[in-house]
């Protein structure tokens, strides 16, 4: 574990701060080896055209780039198909970066290259063992981290992290684990609004967070298109696919910049611009 020299090099206070440097990897080995969630499931047949996924891939880190974000790129490798989804691997949350245990055999290994290049620059990390925890489970909002209870995160994983950050408010949220992650089915949008795929969630839960943020429903055609894995990027800026029209129009409607990029060929694996990025630092 290695001493950080300089403590603003890792922080995220939230899920919408304005983003500065993210973590990508090219989608170079791409590929549905075996179905491991209800969207590869519909796509296995046809797989992924790894060529239209790199210039999707392409076009997203030209926008994030143009949108003054610093890309930081992995170096992919054949042995890991699904390591464009760089969110699981490891979370920020506020100076904490934490490099996760992933579950499904076919993506582990993948958090090694993370933590080899967090060794190269110097970077403190921490890294979780033991129990599995996925970032795509991991949604934080200030001193409230909101943590998916899943077939990736098990709650054994979240008591351990709860303990790592006493002056946090981890709330455990159970879901239906067919939807893979918690951020397939909510996700912040700010300090106000934030999306959801309500069928995924107990009433109770739904209730619970509709007290904290203003809900906005995502249906279940466009969640199965990855409505609610949109990436916010600060000042109400926010990455969405131009193929979830309702989505994008309510978002617009509650004051956000929408930029749309084509991201249909990734989306195949079930995941997008949220699954596709990890922020390291935030405003």
């Amino acid at each position: 574990m290695k001493i950080m020299q300089d403590q603003s090099q890792v922080y995220c206070p939230s899920e919408y701060g304005k983003l500065q440097k993210v973590v990508l990897c090219d989608p170079q080995y791409m590929e549905i080896k075996e179905a491991i969630n209800d969207v590869q499931k519909n796509y296995i047949n046809d797989n992924i055209d790894r060529s239209l996924a790199m210039k999707q891939h392409q076009l997203f880190q030209e926008t994030l780039r143009g949108a003054g974000v610093e890309v930081i790129k992995l170096r992919p490798n054949k042995e890991y198909p699904e390591q464009v989804f760089t969110r699981d691997i490891g979370f920020t949350i506020g100076k904490h970066l934490f490099i996760s245990e992933m579950a499904n055999p076919i993506r582990q290994g993948e958090e090694k290259v993370l933590a080899n290049w967090m060794d190269e620059h110097d970077l403190s990390y921490k890294k979780l063992t033991t129990h599995s925890i996925e970032g795509g489970d991991v949604i934080v909002d200030g001193n409230r981290v909101f943590i998916g209870i899943s077939d990736r995160t098990c709650m054994n994983a979240i008591q351990a992290l709860q303990s790592e950050l006493p002056d946090f408010k981890i709330l455990p949220i159970p879901f239906n684990p067919k939807y893979l992650h918690l951020d397939c089915v909510f996700n912040i949008l700010s300090s106000k609004d934030a999306l959801i795929f309500p069928d995924a969630l107990d009433p109770k839960i739904v209730e619970q967070l509709s007290s904290m943020y203003n809900l906005i429903e995502v249906s279940e055609r466009e969640q199965f298109s990855m409505g609610t894995n949109v990436l916010s990027i600060g000042d109400n800026r926010v990455f969405s696919l131009p193929v979830n029209e309702k989505v994008n129009h309510q978002m617009r409607q509650h004051g956000y910049h929408v930029l749309e990029v084509d991201f249909s060929e990734i989306i195949k694996s079930g995941g997008s611009f949220r699954c596709c990025s990890m922020p390291i630092v935030r405003q």
